[in-house]
C-alpha cells in the first residue's frame, strides 16, 4: 500500500534544459499498407511522424457499394504522384546548391488507378532532393489530390525529470531517478484518430505512440553512467516509489548514491546528462496485432541539481 498523503510530483523542470546533440538522421523508417492508404513512417532524435497516400476517409454515400476508384475521384483530372513536405526536424543535410532548396519528395509509385487503395503493388518511396523553382513546380499539389495524402507528426515532450525521495539528493542516501508520466510517452487518442492517426475508415487507421525504453543517467560526479529501463508504469504510481518505505529498502533500480554535496561545484549543483531513448510504436486497425515497434532514437539533456549534507532535525 502506498502512502499518497502529501504527496507530489517533484519534477526538476525548472533547471531542466533540452540538448538536442545536433541534427541527426532518420533513425528509422517504415512503409506500410492499411486500409486504404500506404504510410511511411519515421522516426528521428526529434519526433516521429507519416505520409500516408490515400488518407481521408471516403466519405460519399453509404449505399453498400464499394468506395470509388482512384480513377473514379480524379474525374479526368491528372493523377500527381508525388508531394514535397518540408525536411523533418532533426535530418542532417548538406547546403543546398545556390537557387535550390532541399524538400522531402515522397512518391507513391506501382499504382492501379482502378483500384479503391491504389492496389496491393502500390507503396511510398521518400527521398531528400534539393529543388530548383521550375523542378519543384514539377511535382505540384492541386487541391483535388488532398484526399490522396495525409500527414501527422508528433515531437518528444521536454523530459521532466523526477528525483525521489526528496527534491534536492542528500549525501550517502539512495535518489532515485525517473521521468514524469507526461515527458516519457506520446500516445494517440484513438477517440480523436485526426490528431496523431491517419484515419481510413472504422476498421483501418494508422496509429503511432513513442515510449521511454531506457535512460542512462551521468550523475555528474565523476562516477561512471548508469543505465535504467523504463517503460509504462501505473497512473497511480509512475515514479516506481514506495513512500512507506525506506529509502534503502526500494525495488527501484535506477538510483545513485552521491558520496560529495555538490558545494564546490558551479553554482552549487552537479551537471546530470540524461540520454533518453524513446522507442517508437505503429498499431493499425482495432490492434489485434499489438503495437508494432518502428526503432529507437536517442534525445539527451541536462539536469542541474544540488546535493546537500544530510540534515540534522530543525535544521
Amino acid at each position: 500500500m502506498h502512502n499518497r498523503v502529501g504527496r507530489a510530483l517533484l519534477a526538476l523542470s525548472a533547471v531542466l534544459a533540452l540538448l538536442m546533440a545536433g541534427p541527426a538522421t532518420t533513425a528509422a523508417a517504415e512503409t506500410i499498407q492499411t486500409g486504404a492508404s500506404v504510410c511511411s513512417m519515421y522516426v528521428n532524435s526529434t519526433g516521429f511522424g507519416a505520409y500516408c497516400s490515400n488518407g481521408s476517409a471516403y466519405l460519399g454515400p453509404d449505399t453498400g457499394e464499394p468506395p470509388p476508384t482512384w480513377r473514379q475521384r480524379l474525374n479526368g483530372r491528372p493523377f500527381v504522384p508525388c508531394r514535397d513536405f518540408e525536411i523533418p526536424k532533426g535530418i542532417r543535410l548538406p547546403q543546398a546548391p545556390e537557387g535550390k532548396k532541399w524538400v522531402l519528395r515522397v512518391t507513391i509509385t506501382d499504382y492501379n488507378l482502378d483500384t479503391y487503395d491504389g492496389g496491393d503493388a502500390a507503396h511510398l518511396e521518400r527521398a531528400y532532393v534539393p529543388v530548383s523553382p521550375a523542378e519543384e513546380a514539377q511535382c505540384p499539389f492541386p487541391p483535388y489530390m488532398q484526399p490522396f495524402w495525409h500527414e501527422f507528426r508528433s515531437s518528444y515532450p521536454p523530459p521532466a525529470l523526477v528525483v525521489k525521495p526528496t527534491f534536492t539528493p542528500r549525501v550517502n542516501i539512495p535518489a532515485y531517478f525517473s521521468l514524469t508520466a507526461d515527458s516519457s510517452r506520446v500516445l494517440a487518442d484513438r477517440s480523436n484518430p485526426g490528431a496523431y492517426s491517419g484515419y481510413i475508415d472504422p476498421r483501418h487507421n494508422l496509429t503511432m505512440r513513442a515510449l521511454v525504453v531506457e535512460m542512462t543517467v551521468d550523475p555528474g560526479d565523476g562516477t561512471k553512467p548508469f543505465k535504467c529501463l523504463m517503460g509504462v508504469t501505473p497512473l497511480d504510481d509512475p515514479d516506481g516509489y514506495d513512500e512507506t518505505k525506506d529509502p534503502n529498502d526500494q525495488l527501484n533500480p535506477c538510483k545513485h548514491i552521491y558520496k560529495r554535496s555538490s558545494a564546490s561545484q558551479p553554482d552549487g549543483m552537479y551537471t546530470v546528462k540524461l540520454t533518453i531513448t524513446w522507442e517508437v510504436s505503429y498499431w493499425v486497425g482495432k490492434g489485434e496485432g499489438g503495437w508494432n515497434p518502428i526503432g529507437q532514437a536517442n534525445v539527451t539533456a541536462v539536469q542541474r541539481l544540488p546535493v546537500q549534507e544530510v540534515q540534522a532535525i530543525g535544521g
